[in-house]
């Protein structure tokens, strides 16, 4: 084994570790000692690569983003070929894909997302970048095939439908209530008078009947 193989299996042990940690702890839980003690890393080891908790925090946090960023991709392709309602159901639900068999990096991502560090917030929303703007040429290219209401434009309504992404699943599981979905298939019905209400509304229109 050459010696740079060794210095990125010893890294992506140190990664490992990290995200163990980091995605049950959460971030105010974790400390480098523990990180080093529970795993079996050494101190040396560990300094030699990162500086402290911080550097790992962001590290984790980056690759949840960059691998999310990936499955969201390669979903999206194919979104293009369903109807626009459909499109968009299963548009608010890849994220909740991508987490289905990771709940540590979905620990870590919340964490980022819901209870960033104050010092480390701008450098999450720079690690961000990449996931919201494929959100964003998505969403533009779905609005623009919309048959939106008159007076709306897909530019307003693409950024309405961005603004809501990343709390979709909680919206979801506070209206189902104590009982939320488990897997995709139950979610992808859940969300649909769900997604209905964001999409048409809750009004009866002028000359709308109760049956219709």
């Amino acid at each position: 084994m050459t010696q740079k193989e060794r210095q990125e299996r010893s890294k992506e042990e140190i990664y490992r570790a990290a995200m163990e940690e980091f995605g049950t702890k959460g971030y105010d839980g974790v400390n480098m000692e523990c990180i080093c003690a529970d795993h079996g890393i050494s101190k040396g080891m560990m300094y030699h690569y990162y500086s402290g908790k911080d550097e790992l925090f962001l590290l984790c946090a980056e690759r949840t983003f960059r691998e999310l960023t990936d499955y969201v991709a390669q979903g999206m392709d194919e979104l293009e070929e369903l109807d626009v309602t459909e499109a968009v159901k299963r548009f608010f639900l890849l994220r909740e894909g991508f987490f289905q068999s990771r709940p540590k990096e979905k620990a870590v991502f919340e964490s980022a997302m819901l209870r960033p560090p104050r010092h480390l917030m701008e450098q999450i929303q720079a690690l961000r970048a990449p996931i919201r703007q494929l959100n964003r040429e998505f969403i533009e290219r779905l609005a623009a095939r919309m048959p939106l209401r008159s007076g709306l434009e897909p530019e307003k309504v693409s950024g309405y439908l961005a603004a809501i992404e990343p709390f979709f699943q909680d919206i979801l599981n506070s209206a189902q209530g104590k009982c939320p979905a488990q897997d995709l298939h139950a979610m992808l019905e859940a969300s649909g008078k769900l997604l209905d209400m964001i999409l048409f509304g809750v009004l009866r229109q002028a000359g709308e009947t109760e049956t219709d």
